[in-house]
């Protein structure tokens, strides 16, 4: 391990700590709606590039919203460009329930606490402290690497990673692979089990808005055609519905490795395959798959009435859905019979369901990179629940892969950190990851 952290250089492995407590004191919560002022972030990055003269591109399509987008030339002008994303927003943070302020970039006892240090500033500033330390040592990736820092991921990406898909696909030329958030995590799957889950897919987003009509009332008659009963009746449905299992290829993938890892036999073509059975024999590490087996749908909010004893005349429900590859028909069959003749459901916000491959030279780029900073780490791939840029970013025809690296102790529970209380990044994860992320750049 040393040698690959000795060619990034001591600064390297400071400066990844200092940019991501930075970031974090930048406050860029993303309250949806457009409440959100990303530039100043933006500002911190550009400057960090241009000090390494890597010369940074600032977009933006609304007032604050700002974007990055900077290019490093590979010496191989034949080869495939390579995308590398990370955004700049972060979701929320209520003061009063941390341990620490949540915009404070604290570091104490080892650890970087604030909002943004798993989701995903860290990315950011490991990015940042990458590029710097080739400038500084004269070093050129095989690849065009294209760095771009995005804003309103946390929202709906219209004025982020959408924005510049559809508006300035140009700064993207010859990118055919990206990666991003979030995946090259330590699991432990039991002692001594580390495995590191690199993301080679992600559900789609297929966020509803359900509404329902009746006749508005007096609260003391009878009312059969009550709006808030028809919208509850519907809502209860949905969430009681047992979703069938697809299994996608990159879920399969994951299956495979993780039942060969644990010993366990799965044949996942034999008749009467029950992926619950084994999903109970994996332990632990069936976690990183379950909720990509199935299509979801959860209700999330309920807007209904403004006064206890009158009947409203029509009650709202949102709904976050998320579709596997392929899904979709199935997914608006599903809706149409759950919601019934008296519930109306449309799309809120939708972006598509992607998989990689997992067979490609970036992707064992990927595995080598952390296999050789953790020899006793296992590799496995697995899909996203959840969504990221990647999604618009697909629309240039670029696959999407998720590539944070971090190495992580034993308790620490990552994944309950993104959107969480307390959100916080080890220093020594932040320079393991500055390592696996330089190695893998430059032999992709």
């Amino acid at each position: 391990m040393a040698d690959r952290y000795d060619a990034m250089d001591a600064t390297a492995l400071d400066e990844v700590v200092r940019f991501t407590s930075d970031l974090i004191r930048i406050d860029t919560t993303n309250r949806g709606s457009g409440d959100c002022r990303e530039r100043p972030a933006a500002e911190y990055v550009a400057e960090q590039l241009s000090e390494a003269d890597i010369a940074p591109t600032l977009l933006e399509c609304a007032p604050g919203r700002t974007n990055v987008v900077a290019r490093v030339e590979g010496t191989d002008p034949g080869a495939d460009a390579l995308l590398l994303h990370g955004h700049l927003d972060v979701v929320p943070a209520e003061p009063a329930d941390w341990t620490v302020h949540p915009f404070s970039g604290e570091i104490r006892d080892g650890v970087v606490w604030g909002r943004g240090a798993i989701d995903m500033k860290n990315m950011d500033a490991m990015i940042l402290a990458v590029v710097r330390a080739w400038a500084r040592a004269g070093v050129r990736p095989r690849r065009d690497i294209v760095l771009a820092f995005t804003a309103d991921e946390e929202d709906s990406a219209a004025v982020g990673s959408g924005f510049l898909a559809d508006r300035h696909a140009d700064l993207f030329e010859g990118c055919t692979e990206g990666v991003g958030e979030t995946g090259a995590f330590t699991f432990h799957a039991g002692p001594g089990r580390r495995l590191y889950p690199i993301a080679a897919g992600e559900r789609g987003t297929a966020w509803l808005r359900l509404t329902a009509r009746g006749t508005a009332g007096h609260g003391s008659k009878n009312n059969p055609a009550n709006a808030v009963t028809r919208l509850a009746s519907a809502v209860a449905r949905i969430g009681a519905h047992r979703w069938p299992v697809r299994l996608t290829p990159t879920v399969r993938a994951a299956l495979t490795a993780l039942a060969e890892l644990e010993g366990v036999t799965a044949d996942l073509d034999a008749p009467g395959f029950d992926v619950d059975e084994l999903l109970a024999k994996l332990g632990r590490a069936a976690a990183l798959v379950e909720p990509t087996v199935r299509n979801s749908a959860n209700p999330t909010v309920l807007e209904a009435g403004y006064k206890v004893n009158v009947i409203p005349g029509s009650a709202t429900a949102y709904v976050d859905g998320r579709l596997l590859p392929g899904g979709e028909e199935e997914f608006r069959a599903t809706m149409d019979r759950l919601t019934g003749p008296d519930v109306d459901w449309e799309f809120h916000h939708r972006a598509v369901a992607l998989q990689a491959p997992v067979d490609s030279p970036t992707y064992a780029a990927m595995r080598a990179a952390v296999e050789h900073f953790d020899p006793g780490g296992h590799v496995v791939p697995y899909c996203m629940s959840g969504g990221t840029d990647a999604k618009q970013f697909s629309r240039l025809g670029i696959a999407g892969y998720g590539f944070s690296p971090l190495k992580l102790p034993e308790g620490f529970d990552y994944q309950a950190l993104f959107h969480g209380v307390d959100e916080r990044v080890p220093v020594d994860a932040l320079r393991f990851g500055v390592g696996v992320l330089d190695h893998f750049l430059q032999e992709a």
